[in-house]
Order: C-alpha cells, then sequence, then structure tokens
C-alpha cells in the first residue's frame, strides 16, 4: 500500500475552505516574518513584529491600512515582498499551484480542482482550471497596459527606473483593490492630474468587477447573452458609481479640501476618484478629514458594499446588496420569491446573502465598540473617526482618517482581523471553524409556527 504524503493528509483532513482559510493565514505570517527582516527597512533596523505583520495582512488582504508609511519606511526589496503578497493576495493564493500546475504540465487533481471551485466562488468544479489560467491572463494583461499608461507620467517625473517601478506598483496595487503607494500622501499631489486619476480609477474596477462578469464581457459576441451574476454585478456597480458622484457633487460642493484654483474638469475627475475609490481601492486624492459628514457616510457606505463577488475587493459584495434589494422589492410587490429579469433567485442564496449582511454587520458594530474603549479619539473627532477604519478594513479599502497609525496593540489586532474576515469572507472563516461543515442538515423538520415581524 502507498504511503500518504504529508500534503494528502493534511487534504484528507481539513475541508476545502480550511485549507483556503489556513492557506491565507500561512502567506500572512510568511509576509510579516519576512518583512521584520532587516534587510527590506531603509534604516537597516529590524521591523516590529506587530508592525511587518500587520503590513502583511493588509497586502495579503489588499487593503492599504498601514501603521507604517509604504514609501518612507520600506525600501525596495521591502516593497517588493509587499507588491508580490498584493499580487498573490489579490488574485487569491490558489493562482501559485495553479501556475505550477501549468508549468510542469500536470495534470491538476480533484483536491486542488475543489479548492478552485471555494476560490472563485463557483457552484461546481467544470471548468474551474480554465477559469483561473483565465483570471491569471487576464489580470496580467490589465496590469501590465496600466503600468505603461502610469509610467507615462512615472518616468519623465522620476526617470526611468524608479517612474517604470512606480508604474508597475500602483498598477498592480490598483487592479488588486489594494491601496497602497510609494508616494507618501496617496494622490493628492496629482488631484489636478485627471490622467493619473481615470487610469487608476479604470484599474480599480477593472479589479473590482469580477473575473466571472470580465469572461461575459469579453466573449459577449459569441454568446450574445449575459448570465444573471453579470447583469446584478454592472448594474449594482454602475448604480453605485454614478450614485456616488452624484452625492458627493452635491455634498463635497466647495472643493474645500481640494487645491486652490481646481478647474471643472479637475473637480469631476476627483469627484469620480471619490466615487471609485471607497470600492475598496484605499487611494485618495483629497482629505478625508476635510470631508462633510455626509460624504463621510456616503464613503462608509460604499466601503461596506465593496466590490463583486470573486474579483480582488472585498466588502459585502454587490451582487449580496443587490439580491437583499431584490428581495425587498419583489416583498413590496407582494411576491414571496426574489424575482429579477424574467429569472427567480435561490431562496438559499437569498437566506445567504441575508446571513452575510447581519454577521458582517453585527462584527463592524462590535469592532467599533472595542475601539472606541481601547483608542483615543481626538476632540474634534466623533465615532466617525473609528467607524471610518472599520468600516474600511472590512471592505478592504484602505481610506483612513488617521486612525491606523495611532492603533495601540489591541487595536491593531481588530483591524487586522477585520481585513482578514473581509477578504476571505465570512462564510470561509466561520465553516473553518466548523468541523462538519455546512454539509450537516438535520433529517427532520419541527412544525411551523408563526412569529409576529415588524
Amino acid at each position: 500500500m502507498k504511503k500518504k504524503t504529508f500534503t494528502q493528509k493534511i487534504k484528507k483532513r481539513l475541508s476545502a475552505v480550511q485549507i483556503i482559510a489556513l492557506g491565507f493565514i500561512l502567506l500572512i505570517f510568511l509576509g510579516g516574518t519576512l518583512l521584520t527582516l532587516p534587510v527590506f527597512s531603509r534604516s537597516g533596523q529590524a521591523t516590529p513584529f506587530i508592525d511587518a505583520l500587520f503590513t502583511a495582512v493588509s497586502a495579503v488582504c489588499v487593503t492599504g491600512l498601514t501603521t507604517l508609511n509604504t514609501a518612507l519606511h520600506w525600501n525596495a526589496y521591502g516593497q517588493i515582498v509587499i507588491m508580490i503578497l498584493i499580487e498573490i493576495g489579490g488574485l487569491g493564493f490558489m493562482t501559485m499551484p495553479v501556475m505550477l500546475y501549468f508549468i510542469l504540465r500536470k495534470k491538476i487533481t480533484l483536491s486542488t480542482r475543489i479548492l478552485l471551485r471555494e476560490a472563485l466562488n463557483l457552484d461546481d468544479m467544470s471548468g474551474a482550471f480554465r477559469l483561473m489560467m483565465y483570471v491569471v491572463k487576464l489580470a496580467t494583461i490589465i496590469q501590465l497596459i496600466g503600468a505603461i499608461l502610469l509610467s507615462i507620467q512615472f518616468v519623465p517625473e522620476f526617470g526611468w527606473k524608479k517612474g517604470l517601478f512606480f508604474g508597475l506598483f500602483h498598477s498592480i496595487s490598483s487592479f488588486c483593490n489594494a491601496g497602497f503607494d510609494l508616494l507618501g500622501d496617496s494622490l493628492t499631489p496629482y488631484q489636478s492630474n485627471p490622467f493619473v486619476l481615470l487610469v487608476v480609477a479604470a484599474l480599480i474596477i477593472s479589479g473590482g468587477l469580477g473575473f466571472i462578469v470580465w469572461q461575459d464581457l469579453l466573449h459577449y459576441k459569441e454568446r450574445r447573452k449575459f448570465s444573471l451574476h453579470t447583469k446584478i454585478a454592472l448594474m449594482t456597480t454602475v448604480s453605485l458609481l454614478v450614485g456616488g458622484f452624484i452625492i458627493f457633487y452635491l455634498t463635497e460642493h466647495n472643493a474645500a479640501n481640494l487645491t486652490t484654483g481646481t478647474n471643472f474638469i479637475d473637480r469631476v475627475a476627483n469627484t469620480f476618484f471619490m466615487s471609485v475609490t471607497p470600492r475598496t481601492a484605499g487611494y485618495y486624492s483629497i482629505d478625508y478629514m476635510q470631508m462633510t459628514n455626509a460624504g463621510l457616510i456616503t464613503t462608509i457606505f460604499l466601503m461596506y458594499i465593496g466590490g463583486t463577488s470573486g474579483s480582488t475587493a472585498g466588502g459585502l459584495k454587490t451582487t449580496t446588496f443587490a439580491v437583499l434589494v431584490i428581495q425587498i422589492v419583489s416583498i413590496f410587490k407582494g411576491r414571496t420569491r426574489a424575482e429579477f429579469q424574467g429569472r427567480t433567485i435561490r431562496n438559499s442564496t437569498v437566506f445567504r446573502a441575508l446571513t452575510l449582511f447581519f454577521i458582517t454587520l453585527t462584527l463592524c458594530v462590535l469592532s467599533i465598540m472595542l475601539l472606541t474603549v481601547t483608542e483615543n479619539i481626538p476632540e474634534s473627532s466623533g465615532i466617525e473617526y473609528v467607524a471610518f477604519e472599520v468600516f474600511s478594513a472590512f471592505g478592504t479599502v484602505g481610506l483612513t482618517m488617521g486612525l491606523t497609525p495611532e492603533l495601540t496593540s489591541i487595536g491593531k489586532v481588530i483591524i487586522m482581523l477585520m481585513m482578514y474576515i473581509g477578504r476571505v469572507g465570512i462564510y470561509t472563516v466561520g465553516f473553518s471553524l466548523l468541523t462538519k461543515g455546512q454539509k450537516q442538515q438535520a433529517k427532520y423538520k419541527y412544525p411551523d409556527e408563526s412569529v409576529m415581524i415588524g
């Protein structure tokens, strides 16, 4: 009898979701341990483990919140490590074994196909490997185009070597919705440069749409139709972008936090960027401490929803939010089922969306409560100072009002957990902690009874 390898034993003992959850944790600890080494800091001194770990969590979970300034603390080697962690975290750690299978020309195993299905949020395993290869190729093409476009601005400004590296780093960070920057103050120096803002915005939207949506878009000529998932994702994304733009244009009417002499085109570009970046990106061109309360609430709302399922984005997800809205509209129309454009959404999907909404919102509220106890809130600020950071962490956004660099050790742990949950997903984290998983169901049903609602 052939003896099983250690890897085979692990795969047998752990479920697919447990392997995914543990895979992200191992990647985080590997990245955090590397970043503690003196060779990766500008000062040549070792970085405290808690800060290195926080940076690794933020990079792998493609968030962008940092306790250390990426441009000032890390040298080129450290920035390359962060860039690699962003890429792996954005596309999913399962891209690595897939690429290895492809390079070695080996047949992909059934267990790996199951992992790919879970990693890509697919209903079945058919085409999982092909889709993952499609993800890698599409991501590479989009990021290279983005790097070339950004280099047009950065090369004349910083020189060939630094300019090309900056172009590649910010292209990867934008597409993966990470929000890490090497400029020191995000894109504030480019608020009068619509070209840079729109290129970064396009990369953010591309990464946040999801690869299944991109596959439908690029193969529309052959199929002549979109899946229901793609329809809902596109409609929700456009609605949030347009709605966010209108609200920001009205609430930030005085443009007080933009540079003096900002013209109409620059203001439109910055307002559009304000609508795009809360979609789990984290780049900013304005000071959020100067934003109106209405603008802050809108930003928090957009951060909580996040991007599309199966993308580089985090948060509740656009499709989850849309399913909830569709269910509410159906109820008001007197229908018992969630119906949209001639299709009925499965009850299991609706229940899953409701569960996600309740659990994630509860976690955010609990985190806010804990941080109000552990952290110091400036006298000029209110609870929004903490709430903004929590929703930014959960949505893997990376926008900040200044709390993250001042976090206590307990605060750092809370924010790291929220970033991890926001990226990996509450279902993956939840089921990874259970021994029986989601397949265990009761073999009997209790009698029905009514409960008063509303």
